[in-house]
């Protein structure tokens, strides 16, 4: 999942004015020969156009407006022509989820072509490249599962918050069985939408589970974004989570659903941000955690602001002095590699 920022961005009525300012037709940015609708259009068969190579071809029909661009991560300037037309062609596109953001003499926008997901801190266009041969996150002829939303009461931030929860199949019919559960976690910039939109989480487990290569498990997808007073990536930075994860999200899932409330039957991941709550929260609540996933966090990286890099013992005092311990405890800990950081 790639994170790209941006500066700006209308609300709904802003948007609807400043387009109608500038005449944008997106009805007119039809499919480009040997290209694919992306699968996040609003109308397939319109642009944003998958070429071959994964480039990809926007186009938008705005004639008064007097400069437009595609904002990436890099920004492509769009040309127009005597229709009134704007296009370009990016450079191949690696495959993935990527957000994006359509510019407008200079002011930053979601491109109304496109569905919009809330992933960088704003509600921003996004388009999903596909990858070849990979079909696990596509929906398939198989049993299904369904994720519900669900609110709770904070008592750490003292307001009413929102939680999505993944069922697997058959979990209204089996009615006496019960479930292991696993808590993930989204990145920064990201909320409780995150894995359970842009991240596809039932239609991956749905596949999995019928090709037996996961278990029939809940998934619990809160909102990561509670405010900790500082701290950044540490033990002190992460303590509000740790206590809403453990005081507040963990009771009401095992009060309202059959889980197995064994530390064994739980596990925590997450990525980016949300990895760094997994490592803290989890490492640290052993009793409520048998497993632990870090997924392209940065505490790995010696990016903390102290300069000093990361020090996992410092951290969680035994986790490398004394892991006969931890092992007694945690049945798994895992932290893949990803290109571009430093493990």
């Amino acid at each position: 999942m790639n994170l790209f920022p941006a500066k700006y961005f209308f609300d709904s009525l802003g948007l609807m004015v400043f387009l109608s300012i500038f005449s944008i037709e997106f009805a007119k940015a039809q499919l480009v020969d040997n290209s694919i609708p992306a699968p996040t259009n609003i109308n397939q068969n319109q642009c944003p156009c998958i070429m071959p190579d994964n480039s990809v071809v926007f186009q938008v029909k705005a004639p008064n407006a007097q400069k437009m661009q595609i904002d990436l991560g890099k920004k492509y300037d769009m040309v127009k022509d005597s229709n009134g037309v704007w296009s370009v062609r990016t450079e191949t596109i690696v495959p993935g989820f990527h957000y994006y953001f359509l510019v407008i003499d200079d002011v930053s926008v979601a491109d109304p072509a496109s569905q919009s997901f809330y992933g960088t801190g704003k509600m921003a266009s996004a388009i999903d490249i596909p990858e070849k041969g990979a079909d696990f996150y596509e929906v398939k002829d198989v049993p299904h599962g369904a994720v519900s939303s669900k609110y709770y009461f904070s008592k750490v931030t003292n307001n009413w918050r929102r939680l999505f929860v993944y069922t697997p199949p058959g979990y209204d019919l089996n009615t006496n069985e019960k479930y292991p559960v696993i808590y993930i976690q989204h990145g920064g910039g990201e909320d409780e939408t995150g894995w359970a939109n842009q991240g596809k989480t039932d239609i991956i487990l749905d596949n999995l589970i019928s090709e037996s290569k996961a278990k029939p498990t809940i998934v619990v997808i809160a909102d990561g974004n509670v405010r900790a007073g500082g701290g950044g990536y540490s033990s002190e930075g992460m303590a509000a989570f740790k206590k809403e994860m453990t005081q507040n999200i963990v009771p009401f899932i095992d009060e309202n659903y059959r889980t197995l409330t064994e530390a064994k039957n739980r596990a925590i991941c997450g990525l980016s941000m949300g990895g760094g709550q997994s490592f803290y929260v989890g490492l640290e609540s052993l009793d409520f955690f048998g497993s632990v996933g870090i997924f392209s966090s940065g505490i790995f990286g010696g990016i903390r602001t102290s300069g000093s890099g990361f020090d996992a013992e410092k951290e969680i005092p035994g986790l490398l002095s004394k892991p006969a311990e931890f092992n007694k405890k945690s049945i798994c800990f895992t932290f893949p590699r990803r290109a571009g950081y430093a493990y």
